[in-house]
């Protein structure tokens, strides 16, 4: 194995070395909301107005969970790669360390207007995963995380994924 888990303190990578998923993590937030559309907790057709109490501003409230799914949704993208220039621009006024929570993101996207009307076409979005994070905590009462974890990661055998503070490196945290 070569490369550095963490460059800055010359870690090298191992076996074990976690590695922060990025937007790979996206996968198993479907694989969360595919569950409880299986046991029919929500469906498909749901909209975010139904699930999530929120002060929408202009953002359509009949956007559906099958929209957020497929980047259909128009919902505003916190990182909108049409306009901003690189990812960590975004974190200068809204330094990651202040997240804790996807509700910490709505501030990123919330007030901002709809991009396209909802289900007009497809355009990767990242404030739609958010909204489908808050959406499976509403419904399982469980931290979106911890949820994954017991639904997703420990049934797959997946002991050594999971979700982390953007603030810690995963380098530096015990399996």
């Amino acid at each position: 194995m070569s490369g550095y888990a963490d460059l800055k303190n010359n870690i090298p990578n191992t076996l074990d070395t976690r590695f922060a998923s990025a937007s790979a993590g996206k996968v198993f937030v479907a694989a969360g909301i595919l569950q409880l559309i299986a046991q029919g907790k929500i469906g498909f057709e749901d909209t975010i107005g139904k699930h999530l109490a929120l002060d929408w501003h202009e953002i359509d409230r009949d956007v559906t969970i099958r929209q957020l799914l497929t980047h259909t949704s128009g919902v505003p993208d916190y990182f909108d790669e049409r306009t901003m220039g690189n990812y960590e621009d975004l974190w200068r006024e809204f330094p990651n360390y202040k997240i804790r929570q996807n509700r910490d993101l709505l501030p990123l996207f919330l007030e901002k207007p709809m991009m396209y009307p909802r289900g007009e076409k497809f355009q990767y979005n990242n404030s739609g995963y958010v909204l489908l994070d808050m959406i499976l905590e509403e419904v399982t009462g469980m931290a979106f995380d911890a949820y994954l974890k017991t639904a997703v990661f420990d049934v797959c055998g997946m002991t050594s994924t999971g979700y982390f503070e953007l603030d810690r490196l995963p380098s530096l945290l015990s399996p």
